[in-house]
């Protein structure tokens, strides 16, 4: 099978971004120079997926810190640590995969502060490394999730020879690290030779169906069909679609899930079909801090990306408009299960897993 698209190039304190505004015009990669780079890249959505803002986020910080000389104090380098991640977490505040790597990185500043025999050189190491590390991680946690997912789905398909699924955004290598969570499993399924099609929805107002997800799926020969979001219910009336599948944004400890605006709508309309309704996301995207959906934030983008198509108008000038980049399904609404790196799990059952 065809290697998936490489977003993120990382080594050695040098990191560059795939564009994702560009594509599929154009493969461009940028430079990434700073921590401010990087809030700029997220916030215009540059690069976007929960998964990779939080990669992203992380390895602009090492290549800072990289790059700084060690400050006199332990003390010191943990407030500008500190500064810097929570500087990140304003860039797009609905993912919560940024906030909780913010968290992990500043308790490990923590324990380096308080380890006496860890000198201030040796701790801005260790943090980096931390840092660092977050990429292959992702990788290895997206290639759990697909796998995990495929096996669930095909066990309570076990009839069908061949599924054919639905799937909303973009959670491939182009949200992630590398191969996907949503559709990662689809490609899981691929490679099983269990996938009759895939059905991607265009994904408004900012179509990262179309413009991403369409592009990683004709670029690895997935079978698979473009739809408007207005086609939803149609499509899965018509083409008896198996089962829904899409990414997280943030995901509540009762499993009531944020994701791209639109997948409510989908979930709703799986429900009538008799479909399946998966979620796919790393055990990160899961803030236990948050009882429930009516807690997360959602964000509100510019209206722009509603009115104008590049930079050509396509709405009527002086409409009012509404554009939130999230809406939050409800936890019953998820019957097939939320797939993470640890297997799959109903709603209910991930807090004793956390």
């Amino acid at each position: 099978m065809m290697e998936t698209i490489q977003a993120i190039k990382y080594k050695d304190g040098q990191l560059e971004i795939l564009d994702q505004l560009l594509l599929p015009e154009s493969c461009t990669f940028i430079p990434i120079w700073n921590v401010e780079d990087a809030w700029a890249a997220i916030r215009e959505m540059k690069v976007r997926g929960a998964p990779a803002i939080a990669i992203v986020g992380c390895l602009s910080l090492a290549v800072e810190l990289r790059e700084l000389a060690a400050p006199e104090t332990k003390e010191e380098l943990c407030r500008l640590v500190k500064e810097k991640l929570d500087h990140l977490v304003t860039s797009r505040p609905t993912a919560v995969n940024m906030q909780l790597a913010a968290e992990a990185c500043v308790k490990l500043c923590t324990r380096l502060t308080d380890n006496t025999s860890v000198n201030v050189a040796e701790a801005k190491d260790d943090i980096v490394k931390h840092l660092e590390a977050t990429l292959a991680d992702d990788i290895a946690d997206n290639r759990a999730i697909g796998e995990h997912g495929a096996s669930d789905i095909m066990k309570k398909n076990a009839t069908k020879d061949k599924l054919r699924i639905m799937t909303h955004c973009n959670t491939g290598s182009l949200a992630t690290a590398g191969y996907g969570t949503a559709l990662g499993v689809i490609r899981s399924l691929h490679t099983a030779s269990k996938l009759d099609q895939v059905y991607c929805t265009e994904t408004r107002p900012y179509n990262q169906g179309s413009r991403l997800t369409a592009f990683e799926l004709v670029y690895e020969k997935i079978p698979a069909t473009l739809v408007c979001d207005s086609m939803a219910a149609a499509a899965m009336k018509q083409f008896k679609i198996d089962a829904v599948i899409v990414g997280a944004d943030r995901v509540a400890a009762n499993g009531d899930t944020a994701n791209k605006i639109g997948t409510y709508q989908l979930a709703v309309l799986a429900k009538s079909h008799d479909a399946l309704f998966y979620v796919a996301a790393p055990f990160s995207s899961i803030d236990f801090q948050i009882p429930n959906g009516h807690s997360i934030p959602i964000e509100e983008r510019p209206h722009s990306e509603m009115t104008h198509t590049g930079s050509i108008r396509t709405a009527a000038a002086g409409i009012n408009c509404w554009n939130p980049g999230f809406d939050v399904t409800p936890a019953e609404l998820i019957t097939g299960g939320i797939i993470t790196e640890k297997g799959v799990f109903k709603p209910d059952q991930l807090a004793p897993h956390q």
